[in-house]
C-alpha cells in the first residue's frame, strides 16, 4: 500500500482500492479524493467528515494478555467447644 500523507489521522492512498479496503476494515464504506502535492489521493469513507468522525479512525491491533488463574481453595474453619458442667459459654 502506497500510504501519500496522513490528514486528520486517516491515510491518503494512491489507489481506490487501498482506499477502501482501509474504509472496509474500520467499519464504513466508499472514498473520497483528496489532493496533495499536484496528484489525486483517495481516503476511505464516502467523505471526509464521514471518516474522521465515524466509530473508528484507524484501523490497529489490539493485543490481549491471557492470565491465567489459579483458583484459591476455600477454607472451612470449624470450632468446636464442648462443656462438662456448668459455666459453659
Amino acid at each position: 500500500m502506497a500510504v501519500l500523507t496522513i490528514i486528520a489521522g486517516v491515510p491518503l492512498y494512491s489507489t481506490v482500492q487501498e482506499a477502501v479496503a482501509w474504509a472496509r476494515a474500520n467499519g464504513i464504506s466508499g472514498s473520497h479524493t483528496h489532493g496533495w502535492q499536484g496528484q489525486t489521493g483517495y481516503m476511505g469513507g464516502t467523505s471526509h467528515n464521514i471518516t474522521t468522525q465515524g466509530p473508528t479512525t484507524t484501523t490497529f491491533t489490539q493485543q490481549t494478555s491471557t492470565m491465567q488463574t489459579t483458583p484459591t481453595p476455600q477454607t472451612t474453619s470449624t470450632t468446636t467447644t464442648t462443656s462438662s458442667g456448668g459455666g459453659g459459654y
